[in-house]
């Protein structure tokens, strides 16, 4: 084993995709943590900066113990990179967690709204001033992986309807569709921080 160990090939080769392997892993593994504190998933952000963080300290490791190897610097910069794109892709795909969409329109929203509740999204409705006159905002708290839904029946309502979208940390109640998947990520809720009440 340590013939192989001290080869070329061990050196040029198969330590610098180590490397770079276990560079993505932690860079990927660091964007997943910033996600779970935004969340407020204190304790499993914990867990995933501990395992970033050991990867990192091995990766590092190698590098000082092999100064010499232009590979490895090569490797390590790639590794970083790669997982800075995988991180956001895989960040892009978790529906983690609860946003509030608000929805403003010059139309009557009634089809909108009716069309929500039978979705079985909770809104709620203001009636405001625009630039141009009387619209109406349209608040609802939906779960993340609902998003692409709500919005497509906003824009099958009303392409010219502005929207903006904004995390949800915490919501103490609220009317959501039932979801039956393998893993509800809501399950993650039990690792958010609660303030008790006075």
């Amino acid at each position: 084993m340590e013939p192989f160990l001290n080869s070329p090939a061990f050196t040029w080769v198969v330590l610098p995709l180590l490397i770079f392997l276990a560079r993505i892993l932690d860079v990927t593994l660091g964007t997943i943590r910033v996600i779970f504190i935004i969340r407020g998933m204190k304790y499993l952000a914990a867990v995933v900066g501990f395992v970033e963080i050991l990867i990192w300290l091995l990766a590092i490791g190698q590098i000082f113990k092999n100064l010499n190897n232009i590979a490895c610097y090569f490797a390590y910069a790639v590794g970083f990179a790669s997982g800075s794109y995988l991180g956001i892709s895989i960040a892009e795909r978790l529906s983690i967690g609860k946003v509030i969409i608000r929805i403003i329109t010059a139309k009557d929203p009634t089809g909108l709204i009716e069309c929500l509740k039978t979705e079985h999204y909770g809104v709620t409705t203001l009636s405001a001033q625009g630039a141009e006159g009387a619209v109406t905002i349209i608040l609802s708290i939906v779960n993340r992986d609902d998003l692409k839904q709500v919005v497509g029946i906003v824009k099958g309502f009303d392409q010219q309807a502005f929207y903006s979208i904004q995390d949800v940390r915490f919501a103490n109640e609220g009317i959501f569709p039932e979801h039956k998947s393998f893993f509800n990520w809501d399950s993650l809720e039990m690792l958010k921080p609660h303030r008790k009440s006075k």
